[in-house]
């Protein structure tokens, strides 16, 4: 039996608003990390019955790129009793004993309630017996089961709990690789048991925080959902505010303020505990005690003042609040989710010094105009936030949104007739005109014409255009229509370096003609994209050990020689730990830019993953690493 204040209940049933490689990364590493601590042989921790229904899992490219997230439903409260009694007013029945509210009322007798019920009815509890069978396991916090797509639930299980925490902890967020931001997502969205010596919560809060600095806000506040509101502890509770402002998501945190609102005690979590009195019908007190709030100087001004356009947006006050960002210096997550979730937009100096997380944010909000979600969408597809997919539907409602002009409709139409045109000429310059930036906005650009590239026929007139048409399909996974091309491709041309990494399945032995060649035609700096080619192959086991060294030492990026980072991830990988090589691969992959990673770290990172059954994932990422440099 617990009691569960029916606050959070009547307030859902009568609003839902959507107001909507580091430089040296050897070091990190402590040496009492290298070895998980000796443990008992893994067991699944039981299940409660019934067990969840996963849901279908979608058709894959052939590179198997991270599935969709699809959050499953799961009940939580079991029926009401047929015979609760009706004939007392909801008052009487408050009044006789807390214990005897045994039902939620329906949104008809809400709506019938006197103020004097309605009162009585906020100051009761209600007694809600929650069985067994509808309790989630706090051990299986997470959106994805094995059998769709995620990792094995005791990976973790018979790991050092430090090892996992420094990994998680130490992660900035920031990594130089698409498709290991993509990886990285998928291991901390799948239902994992902790390792030991973490509790459940813990391994939670970390899991979720990291997913936040990865920009990743719909899938944390999604793995925060899987886990029950009373199984928060303050550990849950340091994450879950910035989730939902994350998500400028901030009535999603009422359920919470109902039932754990003692989880902190900061000036934040109450005004956000103020904020959500006002959509459970007492908007006007609610606005008064913000305002008491401002005047006493409890948050900055301009966060006082969004909180309190916010509560207006419930009940009948209709209290005009102007917001003036001339004395505003930066954001943080608080004040940008406010901001867009009362429909403002901050102004563009402050958006430029934020830094590429509130483009993360702006990518994926649904509150956020068009343009200003596609000027956002760049960084976002390039950091792997955004998918193929998802950059196509976007730029499909800018085409058919007359309200929106400019170089946003003009990109539409190109990224239309890049799909539509008849002359394979013509689909090609639509294309074109679409990767002429440079950087991680170009490599997006080739994320959006992912699906486009690939209806594209090899043809040996298109030849100059192969490499970046490559590039463009393994952006989105699409190795096999890549393949395609390699009868169009010389050996030894950069696009033959794509082809050979994307590859699946066995490769036989790379000719060091062939690496020559490429060597000859490398323009870039230090001939860094030979040195990853090098370090993709040998990692895939399709080079000669003697002519990767060989060649890795000639472009001064020598692969050999070992840390404590590549002996904890060789060792993970030598276990089977799939869990462990997706964090540490991630841990090494810190940066902004693939001039943060060495050529060392990707040939112990592809070569993991390999071991471990992560084909797909090492290839894409070897690939990925030749074509950005």
């Amino acid at each position: 039996m617990r009691a569960v204040h029916l606050l959070a209940g009547a307030a859902l049933a009568m609003t839902s608003v959507w107001v909507a490689a580091q430089d040296a990364p050897e070091s990190l590493l402590p040496k009492m990390f290298d070895e998980p601590a000796p443990a008992p042989a893994r067991t699944a921790a039981p299940r409660p019955a019934p067990t969840r229904t996963a849901a279908p899992r979608p058709a894959q490219p052939a590179s198997s790129p991270a599935p969709r997230v699809v959050a499953t439903s799961t009940p939580v409260i079991q029926a009401l009793p047929s015979g609760a009694p009706q004939s007392l007013t909801f008052a009487a029945v408050a009044a006789k004993d807390e214990n005897a509210l045994t039902r939620i009322p329906t949104l008809e007798e809400l709506e019938r309630m006197s103020p004097e019920d309605f009162e009585a009815l906020l100051g009761s509890k209600i007694v809600i017996d929650m069985p067994p069978q509808a309790r989630r396991s706090i051990a299986e916090a997470g959106l994805l089961g094995s059998d769709e797509g995620g990792l094995a639930m005791d990976s973790l299980a018979v790991q050092n709990g430090r090892l996992v925490q420094v990994a998680l902890a130490g992660n900035r967020g920031t990594l130089v690789s698409r498709w290991g931001h993509i990886l990285l997502r998928r291991a901390l969205a799948s239902r994992l048991q902790p390792p030991q010596g973490m509790s459940a919560q813990d391994f939670l809060a970390l899991r979720v925080s990291l997913l936040l600095r990865m920009g990743e806000t719909d899938a944390a506040r999604a793995v925060l959902q899987d886990m029950d509101i009373a199984d928060y502890t303050p550990a849950v509770g340091a994450v879950v505010l910035d989730v939902y402002a994350r998500n400028a998501d901030f009535t999603g945190m009422c359920p919470v303020m109902a039932t754990q609102g003692s989880l902190r005690a900061d000036p934040a979590w109450g005004v956000t505990r103020t904020m959500c009195d006002a959509f459970r019908g007492n908007s006007t007190a609610a606005i008064s005690r913000l305002e008491r709030d401002r005047n006493r100087g409890t948050m900055d001004q301009i966060d006082m003042l969004l909180a309190q356009k916010y509560a207006a947006a419930a009940g009948k006050s209709r209290r005009a609040v102007t917001i003036e960002w001339d004395k505003v210096t930066k954001l943080d997550p608080w004040r940008y989710g406010l901001a867009i979730g009362v429909g403002l937009e901050p102004p563009a100096s402050l958006m430029k010094s934020a830094g590429p997380s509130y483009d993360y944010v702006t990518a994926l909000a649904p509150m956020v105009g068009l343009a200003r979600r596609a000027a956002a969408a760049d960084r976002a597809a390039a950091a792997g936030v955004l998918s193929n997919a998802a950059m196509v539907d976007l730029y499909s409602q800018i085409y058919a949104d007359p309200d929106v002009t400019g170089e946003w409709q003009d990109r539409a139409e190109s990224l239309r007739d890049a799909y539509t045109l008849q002359d394979p000429a013509g689909r090609l310059a639509a294309m074109q005109s679409l990767w002429k930036v440079s950087g991680n906005a170009g490599y997006a650009r080739q994320v959006l014409t992912a699906a486009a590239a690939a209806r594209m026929a090899p043809s040996a007139d298109l030849a100059d255009s192969a490499p970046l048409l490559i590039a463009s399909m393994l952006s989105a996974g699409y190795d096999a229509n890549a393949l395609r091309w390699s009868s169009v491709v010389s050996a030894g041309s950069r696009g033959w370096g794509l082809l050979v990494l994307a590859a699946p399945g066995t490769v036989s032995g790379v000719e060091s003609g062939a690496i020559e060649s490429y060597m000859d035609d490398d323009d870039s700096a230090s001939k860094r994209r030979s040195a990853f080619l090098v370090a993709g192959l040998a990692g895939l086991g399709r080079l000669d050990e003697g002519v990767a060294q060989r060649v890795s030492s000639e472009t001064g990026a020598g692969i050999g020689g070992t840390t404590r980072w590549t002996q904890a991830i060789e060792s993970a990988a030598r276990r089977g730990d799939a869990a462990s090589v997706v964090l540490l691969a991630g841990f090494g992959m810190q940066g902004d830019d693939w001039q943060r990673m060495t050529p060392r770290f990707l040939f112990h990172i592809v070569s993991a993953l390999r071991e471990v059954g992560l084909e797909a994932e090492a290839r894409m990422i070897a690939a990925e690493a030749v074509a950005r440099v």
